[in-house]
């Protein structure tokens, strides 16, 4: 049987220009078919032939009450979910969303480049990665720190760029369980050069992997 991700870039706020080239890197990172949408009522059908389920850089309010529901059920019954970037910058409207993702994002500073301290290198996200990761993103802050609710792979080391505003714990690469259901969340992604940064690319296949269950 064919694996299968949908992936979701449905925005109503702020859209990334780095949305198209995203999605073309998410159909060359494994052994599955991506179904990409922007239509909400692919969220209202039926996800389960799905091995997980992708927010790339989704933004605002982006699901109907039926889409929201069934997306609940989806993960709490064991299917996957991936957040990537913007993903934090959406469905402020439905509580069950922060607490499924871990953390909502407040801002960022300047598009600028950083450096990612890896914490946990046991994970198909992160074991490939240097201890210190150099790269350039827009480092997001968020309301409120995840860590007692996530495990947090990666941190932002604040000390290497400008407008942090979380302090010495600032995680930024996380993953959590939700029910039945796998969670995985990076911050990083937000330019179109993400997307063809050969240690992002196996960050972002990692995680998914991860959370489709697909590498364990």
């Amino acid at each position: 049987m064919t694996t299968r991700l949908l992936v979701y870039t449905r925005t109503t706020d702020y859209r990334h220009d780095s949305i198209p080239d995203a999605v073309t890197a998410v159909r060359t990172l494994g052994d599955f078919t991506v179904d990409h949408t922007e239509d909400p009522t692919a969220l209202e059908a039926p996800l389960d032939g799905y091995a997980a389920v992708v927010f790339l850089s989704t933004s605002g309010e982006v699901l109907t009450p039926a889409g929201r529901e069934r997306l609940a059920g989806y993960v709490e019954s064991g299917g996957g979910f991936a957040g990537v970037h913007a993903a934090a910058c959406t469905e402020y409207d439905w509580p069950y969303y922060g607490d499924l993702l871990g953390a909502r994002f407040a801002r960022h500073p300047a598009l600028q480049p950083g450096k990612a301290l890896v914490e946990y290198r046991d994970h198909p996200a992160t074991r490939h990665l240097p201890p210190v990761w150099d790269f350039t993103d827009e480092w997001y802050d968020f309301r409120t720190n995840p860590r007692d609710r996530v495990h947090v792979l990666a941190t932002a080391d604040e000390s290497s760029y400008d407008g942090g505003t979380m302090g010495p714990d600032h995680p930024l690469v996380w993953c959590r369980e939700q029910g039945a259901g796998r969670v995985f969340y990076t911050a990083l992604g937000h330019t179109s050069e993400a997307y063809r940064d050969a240690d992002f690319l196996a960050h972002l296949r990692g995680g998914i992997n991860w959370a489709a269950r697909l590498e364990d």
